[in-house]
């Protein structure tokens, strides 16, 4: 194993910044030089790392120093055979693994519940996407996993399947045994492609599930920021094995990704690297029960519940998802808690999801006392009731209606949703966060996805593009006349 003591990215920016250089080059803040007053105290020391390809700081685009020893110090960590640093997020990673494996007018088999960043690549992508159907878990109300059967069934019958892309975990921690699925895909010798972004922690084993990377998958996706210590956007693309061109990932990657890479956010994946090695085991432990002690602590407070997936697949610790006992929706308690200070990582139509730290919790008690705060004086009394809202995601294997390599060749058009019953979407409609597509550009419109729509429209959700949808219409695709 490398040293995995070392920093090479954020040491050589360090000691470039105590160097005291002079700007010669671009960004024009000239090191926090040239910004604002007023926003300078918040700014001025990442402004020092802020550069730029300059001599002695690598190019993320063809690397052969600095970055090039932090990307494999993450790589030698985590085992895969390459590792990219990704400064534009978990999307990038996406559509650079579907546009370097998939060739157009292939077949891809996709899980249903996918972020829309997949879909993206699909439509890029030129490919035609079969979807495996989703395994809703009903104590949840969210899609949690796939069925083995069915993914088998497609393998056998589907003709000319490129890559299967799988998601895992999904948003609240929920993970899937790999293992089972990815050894069947690979026994047709076909690569696996894991939006893995919930899971860059993983690496770390028990008590935590298994990374896809353990599990054999190719191409694994991770947004580092997201339970790492690492800035917004910063993520990681693994690679591994033979069934894919690592050449042609690399390429995509330097199409996709910015020609002016951040390098703040390229050193706080070689940090996030760092402190993820650095924790012992007794480390892991510390964390583990003080996430537990937070569960424990949480479960004990009047008008709320934790909630876990009756399906017994295991759930990421770091995940914490809370239900009213008292009828409140999960978009009435954000609410509450938001003016108690407690800023949740999203609400459903039964849920709040709280992600804790990866680390041994600081702010436990104030958070368990805003929980509480927040819940004060709230009886069944004064609520009604929420009915479980659960995303009707087809039963069988499905395809788009209109496929992407046809959509150009329909009209646009404004629909009521009440007419739209039948009709086939020209926009996708998503629920933002979690960033799951109810329903797909170019899938029929059935009538619990119209149902489901006016749900979550009454209990408060929040849908990108949701302009249309406020004003109670939607776009749809019509022939055009000949």
């Amino acid at each position: 194993m490398l040293d995995q003591s070392r920093t090479p990215l954020f040491s050589a920016l360090k000691k470039h910044v105590e160097g005291s250089p002079l700007s010669g080059h671009v960004p024009g803040h000239k090191y926090g030089a040239v910004f604002p007053a007023e926003a300078s105290g918040y700014f001025e020391d990442i402004l020092k790392l802020d550069v730029t390809e300059i001599t002695g700081l690598d190019d993320l685009h063809d690397p052969e120093g600095i970055i090039e020893e932090a990307q494999r110090l993450a790589a030698d960590l985590y085992g895969s055979d390459n590792t990219y640093f990704l400064v534009n997020g978990s999307t990038v990673g996406n559509l650079a693994m579907i546009l370097g494996t998939c060739t157009r007018g292939g077949k891809v088999l996709v899980q249903r519940n996918c972020h829309k960043s997949i879909l993206n690549g699909l439509e890029l992508a030129g490919v035609e996407p079969v979807f495996l159907s989703s395994v809703v878990d009903e104590r949840l109300g969210v899609a949690v996993s796939i069925k083995p059967e069915q993914l088998k069934e497609a393998l056998e019958t589907v003709e000319g399947i490129e890559a299967v892309i799988l998601t895992n975990p999904n948003y609240y921690g929920v993970a899937m045994d790999l293992d089972e699925l990815v050894a069947m895909i690979h026994a047709f010798d076909i690569p696996v492609l894991v939006d893995e972004a919930h899971g860059a922690h993983f690496v770390l084993g028990e008590p935590f599930p298994k990374t896809a990377l353990a599990s054999g998958a190719d191409l694994v996706v991770q947004s580092a920021h997201k339970t790492l210590p690492a800035m917004t956007m910063a993520s990681f693309l693994h690679v591994q094995g033979n069934l894919v061109k690592k050449d042609q990932i690399t390429r995509c990657l330097k199409m996709l990704q910015s020609s002016s890479p951040s390098y703040p956010l390229m050193a706080s994946l070689d940090l996030a690297r760092f402190y993820l090695a650095s924790l012992k085991k007794q480390d892991v432990l510390d964390i583990y029960n003080s996430i537990m002690a937070t569960h424990q602590e949480i479960g004990n407070i009047k008008g709320v519940d934790i909630v876990w997936p009756q399906t017994g697949l295991q759930v990421d610790p770091l995940k914490l998802t809370v239900r009213s006992t008292t009828g409140l929706s999960g978009f009435a308690l954000q609410e509450l808690l938001e003016k108690e200070g407690l800023y949740v990582e999203l609400a459903d139509p039964q849920n709040v999801l709280i992600i804790l730290p990866l680390a041994v919790h600081d702010r436990k008690h104030d958070m368990i006392e805003r929980i509480g705060r927040a819940l004060q004086g709230k009886t069944e009394r004064e609520v009604v009731t929420i009915q479980l809202v659960v995303p009707p995601y087809p039963a069988e294997l499905s395809r788009l209606a209109i496929p992407f390599s046809e959509q150009h060749d329909y009209m646009v058009v404004r629909c009521c949703l009440e007419d739209a019953l039948g009709e086939i979407a020209a926009e996708p409609v998503i629920p933002y966060p979690p960033g799951i597509p109810l329903l797909f550009k170019g899938e029929r419109i059935t009538r619990s996805t119209l149902e489901c729509i006016k749900e979550l429209k009454e209990l408060g959700a929040r849908f990108q593009g949701s302009e249309c949808l406020k004003s109670n219409y939607m776009f749809i695709y019509k022939k055009e006349k000949e």
